[in-house]
């Protein structure tokens, strides 16, 4: 497995070794060892979620507190989506900025997201089947949002506006700086 620092180092590109042949392909999505080795700290994942969505589909920008705060290896089974990630963390001197990756079922790409980042992704062909890994349980009090479209982020979600397609709660997060629910950088929240 190659791992690849992002414009923001803490979000990580994670490419597996696709060994394929006439019969198909065999592929490593995740390996713990080589993940830690690469960090220099273990993610202790317990749950993994899937979704499928049609084309438009936006969900986010999502993210938990603590002491319910998640990191999420994410990917795509079947599809393709743009799947971002925002630092949240007040003081790093990334604050505020993302990181966009195109994830597909063709490139087999992940992007591990940190705690202390938002994340969202836009389905970019329908039928798209999106998978994760989180190292936190869903916590309903924890759960905390930030406006996809908060132009203070400026995320080009690639589809056009009339044709993304929102649940109520994402059409009704509060801009990054209307909230006080955020994360400090500089500390340790896998501690």
């Amino acid at each position: 497995m190659n791992f690849i620092r992002t414009e923001i180092p803490d979000v990580i590109i994670c490419e597996p070794v696709v060994h394929g042949d006439a019969r198909g392909y065999f592929v490593e999505t995740f390996r713990e060892d080589k993940l830690s080795e690469f960090l220099g700290y273990k993610i202790n994942f317990c749950q993994d979620n899937e979704s499928k969505s049609s084309y438009g589909v936006l969900r986010g920008l999502h993210y938990q507190l603590p002491p319910h705060a998640q990191t999420k290896l994410v990917r795509v089974i079947q599809g393709k989506v743009l799947d971002v990630a925002v630092d949240i963390r007040k003081g790093s001197p990334t604050f505020g900025q993302h990181v966009a990756v195109e994830l597909s079922a063709e490139n087999k790409r992940q992007l591990l997201v940190p705690r202390g980042f938002a994340h969202g992704f836009v389905v970019l062909e329908n039928d798209t089947v999106f998978a994760y890994k989180v190292d936190s349980y869903y916590s309903p009090e924890c759960d905390r949002g930030i406006a996809f479209d908060d132009p203070s982020i400026g995320i080009d979600w690639i589809v056009e506006h009339e044709k993304l397609n929102l649940s109520a709660k994402d059409k009704t997060q509060p801009k990054l700086n209307e909230t006080d629910d955020l994360f400090e950088y500089g500390v340790n929240y896998y501690a």
